[in-house]
């Protein structure tokens, strides 16, 4: 006698609840997220460091007694005053003048950076070389963005003014340097924008520095995963906006020094000025 099992009812497959196979996983794979890929790395840091100051302060003590010396040897010499002019060394109009082959004349070759998160703070950074550590960081009052436009003008001048020590507050021999001045007035194109603090360079700063190591001259964005920030905080902040060129430095006294951007073509002249002034 043949006897018939019944079938049972099989219950109605759930997609929140399917049975594991070899191809399907099981049930608690559904509330797992899958693993987040590892952020860029850091790349090391391979900058060289700037001259000591002491070295800087005993070639500007060398200079000085150089400047010394010729003067008095000049003013030794008597004044002889020419009984004829040679008009073919008159110097005709339009002749040289303070530029020359768009940049400007006695002036030391420096690199300028602009960076900041476009929602953040502006800082300039000035280094001897692009591979090195910079001799000047400078955070301005004001937002990356807003000074990226700024920057649309046909010239833009920023003028820092720092107020000097009353005499016998560090004055003569031991005086700060001008850029040693830790507390500026910032002025955008004549406007009060604030004040701009001088700080030590931190981990993201020299990351900046290091990552645009080859770069001379160029603007741009770095993405925010090789910063090592989350897409939150870079919603917040916005992108990492840099502006990279060759500035023109000059030393007008120990109370004033000037930077002068120039264009790479060396065509129209500086675009950026930016004065130091210590008053």
């Amino acid at each position: 006698m043949v006897h018939y099992a019944t079938p049972q009812s099989t219950p109605p497959m759930s997609p929140l609840h399917a049975s594991a196979t070899p191809r399907t996983p099981g049930a608690g794979a559904y509330s797992e997220l899958p693993p987040l890929s590892p952020r860029t790395p850091r790349p090391p840091i391979t900058l060289t460091a700037p001259p000591s100051k002491k070295k800087q302060r005993r070639t500007a003590a060398r200079s000085l007694r150089a400047i010394r010396a010729v003067r008095a040897l000049f003013r030794s010499l008597p004044i002889l005053a020419p009984a004829c002019r040679f008009h073919g060394v008159l110097p005709r109009h339009g002749g040289p003048s303070r530029m020359h082959d768009g940049h400007v004349s006695g002036a030391s070759r420096t690199t300028g950076t602009l960076f900041g998160y476009r929602k953040a703070r502006v800082t300039l950074a000035v280094q001897e070389t692009s591979g090195s550590v910079p001799i000047l960081l400078l955070e301005l009052a004001m937002q990356t963005g807003r000074f990226m436009q700024e920057m649309d003008a046909e010239h833009l001048r920023v003028a820092l003014e720092c107020e000097k020590k009353p005499p016998g507050a560090g004055a003569g021999i031991g005086r700060t340097r001008l850029l040693d001045e830790s507390l500026w007035t910032a002025y955008v194109n004549g406007r009060k924008i604030g004040y701009a603090m001088r700080r030590e360079p931190t981990e993201d700063d020299l990351t900046v520095m290091q990552l645009l190591r080859s770069v001379s001259v160029g603007a741009g964005v770095l993405p925010n995963d090789v910063m090592g920030r989350d897409a939150s905080e870079g919603q917040e902040a916005g992108d990492l906006a840099y502006m990279r060129a060759r500035f023109d430095r000059v030393v007008g006294s120990r109370d004033s020094e000037s930077l002068y951007m120039l264009n790479p073509d060396g065509n129209n002249g500086p675009e950026l000025s930016i004065f130091f002034i210590r008053i």
